[in-house]
């Protein structure tokens, strides 16, 4: 087989001025904080407003936050962030995050300018993947391909990326600021969950079908859940930015300055009630429209350059298509078919978020081999390749499977969304990869494969903050603690039943507190209770709100205690034979 082999570029992006300044400045804050000229919490706000967090029990390691902007990435800039892990990161892998973002932990603080560097020279960046400011704005890792989008949303996001990027408006906001946007009528991006967000409408008016939005505000999760708003049913896309610049105006203005915890813009929006909040961004948006200045970014969006070509890869002459169980389960779960004849998307489960150097590299060639090198970062903590010929799948599946990629049920039940817990983050109670990995196996003895079990989405939080999103899923936990026998022990809190759909976020419901070496057969026991018990055609959540949380909890209640039998019962999973002490460090999600 001979496929076409785009070459590794050599050419380094060129940095603007401003990112130059900004690396040469984190420099000099470096040498003024170690020379004790600089007071650690001031350095601690810039680096934020720069992308670098703080590892838990250290001093001088960091986590690097990576934007990759609405999840847009192509195969040289997956080789060089390979290049930056393998460089810098313990452990040599990049996590995807549920913004579609990268992460490398354990980065020295010494090798920090050297990493922003050759992160910009890849043509990425860390600027404001932290802080109190607009953050990564994700899209439908789908959107461009779908057979059911409305139509293409990737000019739309990139358009708000590059208005807010540096934008003096978005700075010193109150707390962060989250955009999603959605092309499709399902639910790809969870728009519900974001402080705005943008879902794709047409609407004839004179005549002629105008491209637009349903603009929504207010959404988030953390320790207190809200659904966004509709702010109104259309928003012309040539109101878009304006509508968006008015939103991050009135948070910047009427946010909780005072207490962090009660600062994202839902709680204004809680405060005032959507009609108050609706009738004030209509006017300041009229405000902004009309005061603008002929230096500011332009609100025109240009949707040039995204009708994409097919790939020109170099095929055999005949691909024989393998009859195996693996490739053929391999094939129902991870493509999708595109709008574009022929061609299919394929996704790259990234376990447990996690993708190790050799992979990466090896998925940079994969791609230039047969999508032009084209790849997506999703939510769902995967990687996707779109333009795929349908035809070259039995090339790409054993190409994958080679670089210990071809894991299928991508999205399915056994594909877990978790946070980095308190591996590395500093207010994390438990250490949410340990659960994840022990939740695994109980996928083994074809619960994976059980039909009625697929659309069945687990999430898993190191604390109540929710960035692994548990309170959107089928099966959420979250990190506690609790003393038993005198013995601080990892907990985790089960909600049941969340979802998102167009218009409504539906949070999960607390259930019961079990210890975390318990979860895993809690979890099984449920799954097989659903199974034995819905009613046809009964989907998870649904059967929940039939049975009850309360029959849940009875049939449940035999693992909430610690099993006295087992010598690590005080141990957390994932952090074996090391006593469990809750510990919660300063936070560092607002600045």
């Amino acid at each position: 087989m001979s496929a076409t082999t785009l070459p590794k570029t050599s050419l380094k992006h060129t940095l603007s001025a401003p990112h130059e300044a900004e690396i040469k400045l984190f420099e000099e804050n470096i040498r003024l904080l170690e020379s004790g000229a600089l007071d650690s919490d001031d350095f601690r706000r810039f680096r934020l407003e720069n992308g670098i967090y703080g590892i838990r029990n250290t001093t001088d390691e960091h986590m690097v936050r990576i934007k990759i902007k609405w999840g847009n990435l192509n195969a040289d800039q997956l080789d060089a962030l390979a290049d930056i892990a393998e460089a810098y990161a313990t452990p040599k892998c990049a996590h995807v995050t549920t913004r579609q973002a990268i992460q490398m932990h354990h980065i020295k603080r010494r090798d920090v300018v050297a990493l922003l560097r050759k992160t910009g020279e890849a043509g990425l960046t860390t600027r404001e993947a932290c802080g109190n400011t607009v953050r990564n704005v994700t899209a439908c890792h789908f959107a461009g391909v779908s057979h059911e989008e409305i139509f293409d949303v990737r000019p739309y996001a990139q358009a708000v990326v590059d208005y807010f990027l540096r934008n003096p408006i978005g700075q010193n906001l109150p707390r962060k600021f989250k955009f999603a946007f959605e092309g499709c009528p399902t639910d790809h991006a969870r728009v519900p969950i974001h402080d705005f967000g943008a879902v794709a409408k047409i609407k004839e008016i004179n005549g002629k079908k105008v491209r637009g939005f349903q603009c929504y505000v207010g959404g988030g999760l953390g320790a207190t859940p809200f659904s966004a708003q509709l702010i109104e049913d259309f928003t012309p896309e040539d109101l878009l930015i304006p509508t968006a610049e008015a939103v991050v105006r009135i948070f910047d203005r009427h946010g909780n300055r005072k207490d962090k915890a009660r600062a994202r813009i839902k709680f204004v929006l809680k405060e005032w009630g959507i009609e108050k909040m609706r009738e004030t961004i209509l006017e300041e948006r009229k405000i902004a429209l009309l005061t603008r200045s002929g230096a500011h970014p332009s609100f025109k969006i240009s949707t040039q350059g995204y009708d994409e070509a097919a790939p020109v890869v170099d095929m055999p002459a005949s691909v024989t298509e393998p009859k195996d169980a693996d490739y053929l389960r391999w094939k129902l779960t991870n493509t999708r078919k595109q709008k574009q004849p022929g061609h299919v998307t394929v996704l790259v489960r990234c376990l447990l978020g996690d993708i190790y150097v050799p992979q990466m590299h090896a998925l940079a060639d994969i791609a230039r081999k047969y999508c032009g090198g084209r790849l997506r970062t999703a939510i769902t903590q995967n990687l996707v390749m779109q333009w795929v010929p349908e035809k070259a799948l039995p090339l790409v599946y054993a190409e994958l499977q080679k670089a210990g990629l071809a894991e299928a049920n991508a999205e399915r039940v056994a594909d877990i969304t978790r946070c980095p817990g308190a591996d590395t983050c500093q207010i994390a109670i438990t250490h949410s990869k340990g659960l994840a990995s022990a939740l695994t196996p109980i996928f083994a003895n074809g619960m994976s494969t059980a039909e009625d079990l697929q659309d069945i989405k687990i999430k898993i939080s190191g604390c109540f903050n929710s960035c692994g999103q548990h309170h959107i899923a089928d099966m959420g936990f979250y990190g506690s603690s609790k003393v038993v026998d005198g013995h601080e022990v990892p907990h985790y809190v089960m909600l049941l039943g969340g979802y998102t759909e167009e218009g409504q976020a539906k949070f999960g419901k607390p259930t019961l507190q079990l210890p975390a070496k318990r979860v895993p057969e809690a979890a099984k026991k449920l799954l097989k209770y659903y199974q034995d018990n819905h009613q046809p055609n009964e989907i998870f959540r649904a059967f929940v709100d039939r049975v009850g949380t309360h029959q849940i909890k009875d049939l449940l209640q035999e693992f909430t205690s610690v099993l006295a039998s087992d010598p690590k019962k005080y141990e957390d999973l994932g952090a074996e034979g090391v006593a469990f002490k809750m510990e919660m460090g300063k936070g560092e999600c607002a600045a």
